[in-house]
């Protein structure tokens, strides 16, 4: 089952658009993904994301696919 996102109308200048689109070429990533993972590691880094470890395969999943907190 795929996670639940939470959709978000993002304003931003073309300039930083334009970079972002670089750096997701070169990690293989769309501009999309790239800016998550940039927002992820920043909320990590200030200790305010974590994500909840993934259940064992034989273990019953007891969290929400979509809660990452």
């Amino acid at each position: 089952m795929a996670r639940q996102r939470k959709q978000y109308l993002l304003r931003i200048p073309q300039e930083l658009y334009d970079a972002y689109e670089k750096w997701a070429g070169d990690e293989f990533r769309s501009v999309n993904a790239q800016i998550e993972a940039t927002l992820v590691d920043a909320a990590r880094r200030a200790n305010r994301f974590k994500r909840r470890p993934a259940p064992r395969s034989n273990e019953p999943s007891t969290s929400d696919p979509g809660d990452l907190t």
